[in-house]
């Protein structure tokens, strides 16, 4: 079973065995010609939300609340403003989440906190980390994604759902956190270019556009209303060097965030 890192006693029905190593995400940190440019995990996370939020209703799974919280919620375990000693990469810049090596004490803080609000949402943030590792090269990494896959059978019984029900939501809660990344990392392409955002819980393949500067649109439309607004908040600070991961976070913490907003309109 490898190393034993922790037991997980939960509801005295079942147990999670946590290896080493793992990761999940941190900050989204892009370069301007103003300096970094800065978008939290959890900022990234509401973004994706509100997007799921907005999912068409005869295509939502049985269980919605839930589906939203576990989209809003998937990278949760990263407060950047709380203890995270690990903000900057050997060169004293902010680090990229792309940069962000295995953590299994993030690993268990992102799955006890699903956990403690329901077994379904703990499904759901399963998946995603099956999603980012089952194929990895690491060997640690995939085995955990095995241990957990065998864990899941359990986690399902409890929430009373059935494996399809876990594939479609957990499909929606992907296809959110892709779009929310391809906005977050200013990836959107200019003179009406399209960029693929990912297969949805129906297999098709769906495109993101830009019809003006902050109007998008998604071909095809999965989305309840014909036209909403989505919206979310990063910081850019000057600074390009730091000492410290402390001295990173106390000016990220006052730097005033800037709004940026965003029009989804069906073409």
């Amino acid at each position: 079973m490898g190393r034993l890192a922790g037991w997980l006693d939960y509801l005295s029905a079942y147990f999670l065995i946590v290896n080493p190593e793992f990761i999940v995400c941190c900050m989204i940190v892009k370069y301007q010609e103003n300096g970094w440019n800065i978008i939290t995990q959890r900022a990234h996370g509401l973004l994706a939300g509100q997007i799921c939020y907005n999912w068409r209703d005869k295509l939502r799974p049985e269980i919605w609340m839930e589906t939203v919280v576990a989209t809003i919620e998937h990278d949760d375990a990263f407060n950047e403003f709380a203890s995270d000693e690990n903000l900057l990469n050997d060169n004293g810049g902010p680090l990229n989440f792309k940069m962000r090596k295995f953590e299994e004490k993030r690993c268990q803080q992102l799955l006890l906190m699903a956990l403690s609000k329901s077994s379904y949402i703990g499904l759901l943030i399963s998946r995603h980390i099956q999603f980012l590792y089952a194929n990895s090269e690491d060997k640690i990494a995939k085995k955990y994604c095995q241990d957990l896959k065998k864990t899941d059978k359990k986690w399902i019984k409890v929430a009373a759902c059935s494996e399809e029900e876990v594939i479609y939501a957990y499909a929606i809660l992907q296809w959110c956190d892709a779009l929310s990344l391809l906005i977050c990392q200013q990836l959107i392409q200019p003179e009406n270019r399209k960029i693929e955002v990912a297969t949805g819980p129906d297999s098709q393949c769906y495109m993101l556009q830009a019809l003006r500067e902050s109007e998008l649109t998604v071909d095809p439309w999965p989305f309840e209303s014909e036209i909403f607004e989505i919206h979310y908040e990063s910081k850019t600070i000057s600074q390009l060097e730091f000492k410290s991961e402390n001295e990173f976070r106390n000016l990220l913490m006052n730097t005033t965030p800037d709004l940026h907003r965003y029009q989804l309109a069906r073409h």
